[in-house]
């Protein structure tokens, strides 16, 4: 391409007249590209840093034009000529007209192409843009991408019994009325530009993070359940130890934290920014963007009614048997929580769990009876049955799993053993992918977490395939069998390991 176009623009670098040029092609129907490093005679000139100026242009887009662009715009990095260019893929908006935030609905502010030139719009056709405008949702804004593949939407499907046909897409509702994939089909293709965040800090303010985890450029329900997956992990169980009884509990309650998730996911408005979930030393912090759905009340929403902001999620989400029914995620949290863990801004919808004080690591309730992570000595029959599940002599997985040993035992035989396989056992309550239950256990090794653990528990029957018939799957999960269950509560000696825990909430 080495010419500009009603379609095509050349940039040689990233200058402040970027904004019109993007501003100009939503506003034109079927948008067009900016390209980067070239110059006006359609040569490559390169840029001298590219993935600077790629993080420049998706943060200016973002926060300087107005109405919301996400889903709207592509930033790609290419090589051309042995040079860094950036191409920038712009879809005409719904929300037409599109402005630069700081020049308002203006002449100044609005712009649009005419020939391979931008032009600032006159009023009339300004008022004449805002009277079609409709409003946006997933099924009416378009795919950034339309080369979308979605295998792994069908294997959740077919896991559930769905049949799936030729008219699989157009039946979720993800094709435009022209045929192209809509940003509901973006977000749920196998490869996107989605990411959410799982944040996690080391005190009460986000002055010190301490891990960063990115899930997502997959399909949303993948995504789904890997945070899940990770905040299993992170929502450690925690012991009170007072006489005569042994009170355990998680740092959040898991049902309520986990439909809390789900909710901000399928719920939130993608045309503004992700869920994002942060963990600190008190605290876990769930946030959705959009803030409550336009004519629903918080009457409405603490009484539990719905209004699917986003209703192919809620479709999608429902057959993969994350929701249940509409309202259903609300009844759980509020049955474990009151109303104040709830902030509403117009713009966000916020839930914080505190950490319940009493489990609160080091913590203690009275000052004398310690919080302290869940672990149990075994009896002989116990310790006998893991010895067998994990096909190691019980002498063995004894001087592995007692604190003291006998001087006859090895000393280099340190691993807790019977602490690792009641947290791998735990973690697998609600289906795991191998790596976050390998984190679970504390196991820094692969080989030997698989060969050790993991293979031998599910040879025993104590642990099983989520897809039995595919071994490799990328979607492979671990969840935990009843005969795993049994020993599982014989081991801690609560109803941790009942069936109704790991029943989908």
């Amino acid at each position: 391409m080495n010419t500009e176009s009603n379609r095509v623009e050349f940039k040689l670098k990233l200058t402040d007249k970027f904004e019109r040029s993007v501003v100009a092609f939503l506003n034109y129907p079927g948008g067009g590209e900016i390209l980067l490093g070239i110059n006006d005679d359609g040569s490559t000139a390169g840029l001298v840093d590219a993935d600077g100026d790629q993080l420049k242009i998706v943060d200016r887009i973002k926060n300087n034009i107005r109405p919301a662009t996400l889903g709207l715009f592509d930033v790609i990095r290419e090589q051309r000529d042995g040079r860094d260019i950036i191409r920038v893929v712009v879809s005409g908006g719904p929300q037409r007209p599109y402005y630069i935030r700081e020049k308002g609905m203006s002449e100044t502010g609005c712009f649009i192409r005419a020939g391979n030139s931008v032009q600032p719009m006159t009023e009339q056709m300004i008022e004449g843009l805002l009277s079609k405008r409709h409003p946006v949702s997933l099924q009416t804004t378009p795919s950034p991408r339309q080369n979308l593949t979605f295998e792994q939407l069908k294997i959740y499907y077919q896991e559930h019994g769905y049949e799936i046909t030729s008219e699989f897409i157009a039946n979720l509702d993800l094709l435009l009325p022209s045929g192209e994939y809509n940003y509901a089909a973006y977000l749920l293709a196998d490869n996107n530009g989605v990411s959410m965040k799982v944040a996690k800090y080391a005190g009460t303010d986000k002055y010190d993070l301490v891990e960063n985890y990115e899930y997502g450029n997959c399909c949303l329900l993948t995504a789904t359940n890997r945070i899940l997956e990770k905040l299993l992990v992170e929502n450690k169980t925690f012991a009170k130890i007072s006489y005569p009884t042994r009170l355990e509990k998680n740092m959040v309650n898991r049902t309520a934290l986990r439909e809390a998730v789900i909710n901000a996911i399928v719920h939130n408005d993608y045309s503004l920014t992700v869920p994002l979930v942060e963990i600190y030393s008190d605290r876990m912090v769930v946030t959705s963007a959009g803030g409550l759905v336009e004519g629903l009340s918080q009457d409405d929403f603490f009484n539990c009614r719905s209004m699917p902001r986003n209703r192919v999620l809620m479709r999608v989400f429902r057959d993969a048997e994350l929701v249940e029914s509409l309202g259903s995620g609300m009844t759980r949290i509020l049955r474990a929580y009151d109303r104040s863990i709830f902030n509403f801004t117009p713009s966000f919808l916020e839930i914080t769990f505190q950490f319940d004080e009493d489990y609160k690591v080091g913590n203690s309730a009275d000052g004398s009876d310690q919080a302290t992570p869940q672990d149990k000595p075994l009896d002989e029959s116990l310790l006998q049955e893991l010895a067998a599940a994990l096909t190691l002599p019980t002498a063995q997985v004894t001087a592995q799993a007692t604190p003291q040993v006998t001087p006859q035992v090895t000393p280099q035989v340190t691993p807790q053993v019977t602490v690792q396989v009641k947290k791998i056992l735990q973690a697998a309550i609600h289906p795991m992918n191998r790596e976050l239950l390998q984190q679970a256990s504390n196991l820094s090794d692969r080989e030997h977490f698989r060969k050790a653990y993991l293979e031998p528990l599910i040879s025993a029957g104590w642990l099983e395939r989520t897809i039995p018939d595919k071994p490799t799957s990328r979607l492979q999960q671990y969840r935990i069998t009843e005969k795993g269950r049994a020993w599982l509560q014989k081991a801690t000696g609560t109803a941790a390991a009942e069936k109704s825990a790991s029943q989908p909430a």
